[in-house]
């Protein structure tokens, strides 16, 4: 029972902590541009908002309309259930795998891209076929990344990955592993839609991916794919670094071990929301038609972490 409470704790915490990181990357931005900016907690008024406003649907949209936003949150909370947050467990535990993770992560990828084509909108087809298209380039990137980390474990259980990687620190400085770790950064900017790749600042008709998923959506319906999509960003950093820079997540569930795991998972989180800030605030976003050539890297940077790995074995 006690790993049961832990587990929902552990989902609750990604759930309600999701909105947070984005605004604290958009507080940093600004001080960094010498502006002050939004406030760290105007997502969630921002969600506050979207639950009183009307749900517009279109008259050309079918069933799929109203069942793909709670489909979406539904997709995301899943995926954030057995990712291991302040405790690695072993595959007895409630930790999930990771090719499970991904595959519920692609039912999310094209849930989004439904919805987007249901509107009936030149914008949201063209921002699906866009996302569908970079998701194609970046899963492979993304496995590949994850087995190189797995192989060390002999496990895709992601409790045992962080578990194995806690119990030899000296492991993830080999090649491999940071050949890997670059690949998944380079991976994680994509799908998070920051820049190089998109920016969620803007809404240019002729550039925007993640944006256009969501323009033709309004209340309840884009209150439910926001918050699946904080939280499927939140998934994605965390796994980031408990996959790779597991330091501080508990190895047992004590008091002691849970608290300083929360503390250092926070830290974490917001050490990956400088580096994001500075990154954006220095680089501008690159064209439409070498997003493909960022992500064909990043590929062959997992393949060549994957291929080193297996070598040195």
């Amino acid at each position: 029972m006690s790993g049961v409470l832990l587990t929902v704790g552990q989902t609750l915490l990604i759930v309600a902590l999701a909105p947070l990181w984005p605004g604290v990357v958009a507080a940093l931005k600004a001080r960094l541009q010498m502006r002050r900016g939004a406030p760290v907690l105007q997502r969630y008024r921002d969600l506050a908002r979207l639950a009183g406003k009307e749900t517009v649907i279109s008259d050309d949209a079918s069933w799929l309309a109203r069942l793909a936003p709670a489909v979406a949150l539904g997709c995301a909370i899943t995926a954030a259930s057995w990712t291991p947050v302040l405790l690695a467990r072993e595959a007895s535990g409630l930790t999930g795998d990771l090719l499970l993770t991904v595959g519920v992560l692609a039912a999310l990828r094209l849930v989004l891209a439904l919805l987007a084509m249901e509107c009936g909108t030149s914008f949201g087809g063209m921002a699906a076929s866009r996302h569908l298209a970079l998701s194609a380039l970046a899963e492979p990137a993304l496995i590949l990344s994850g087995f190189t980390v797995a192989m060390a474990a002999s496990s895709t259980d992601l409790g045992r990955i962080s578990g194995a990687i806690v119990a030899s620190p000296a492991a993830w400085m080999s090649p491999s592993h940071l050949l890997a770790l670059a690949a998944m950064a380079m991976v994680a900017i994509a799908e998070l839609g920051r820049v190089p790749v998109d920016n969620p600042a803007t809404h240019l008709e002729l550039t925007m991916i993640h944006e256009g998923l969501v323009l033709d959506l309004s209340g309840r319906h884009l209150l439910l794919v926001s918050w699946a999509s904080y939280i499927r960003q939140l998934v994605l950093l965390t796994l980031v670094l408990h996959l790779f820079l597991p330091w501080g997540i508990a190895a047992s569930p004590s008091a002691a071990g849970l608290a300083l795991a929360l503390v250092a998972w926070l830290a974490k989180l917001a050490a990956l929301a400088l580096a994001v800030a500075v990154l954006e605030s220095v680089t501008a976003k690159m064209r439409l038609f070498r997003v493909p050539e960022f992500l064909g890297l990043a590929f062959l940077l997992s393949l060549l972490a994957l291929a080193s790995d297996a070598l040195m074995r």
